[in-house]
């Protein structure tokens, strides 16, 4: 089984949603990215110690070899990486860089309309303009104070 596919599986049974996942060159750092599932509010420390917990004794038992395991939330530009993602945050501020440029700009600021099939929808100075995912390089919401 993948690293992901573990630490996915491991993340969703104890009711969380794994986010992100980075690793370091030959993965001596494991960075975790976790959320609770839509509508049971934010990531607290007591969780982030939970899926740490949790992951520690799961990687003994399954030897995966790491130096240092980081959990954390996404914080309030967590990143879009799913399809699902655009739907749950649809409404909320996004900056996204894309892939290959469109015309000659590759960055682009809006709003989350929401879905167009496989394709992502973002309001851009008052025009939906439609993306599709895998163009996306990266997405991130952007915070409001």
């Amino acid at each position: 089984m993948q690293l992901v596919e573990l630490i996915t599986q491991a993340v969703s049974g104890l009711g969380y949603e794994l986010v992100d996942f980075e690793t370091s060159p030959r993965a001596r750092l494991l960075r975790v990215f976790v959320d609770r599932l839509p509508g049971q509010g934010s990531v607290s420390i007591d969780d982030c110690t939970a899926v740490s917990n949790h992951l520690t004794r799961l990687f003994a038992v399954e030897n995966v070899d790491y130096d240092r395991l980081e959990v954390s939330s996404p914080g309030l530009d967590r990143p879009l990486k799913k399809l699902a993602d655009w739907q749950r945050y649809a409404g909320e501020d996004v900056q996204l860089k894309l892939r290959v440029p469109v015309g000659n700009q590759r960055n682009f600021g809006g709003q989350i309309v929401g879905l167009s099939g496989e394709q992502v929808v973002v309001k851009i100075e008052g025009e939906d303009r439609v993306f599709p995912l895998e163009g996306i390089e990266k997405a991130r919401l952007v915070p409001k104070f």
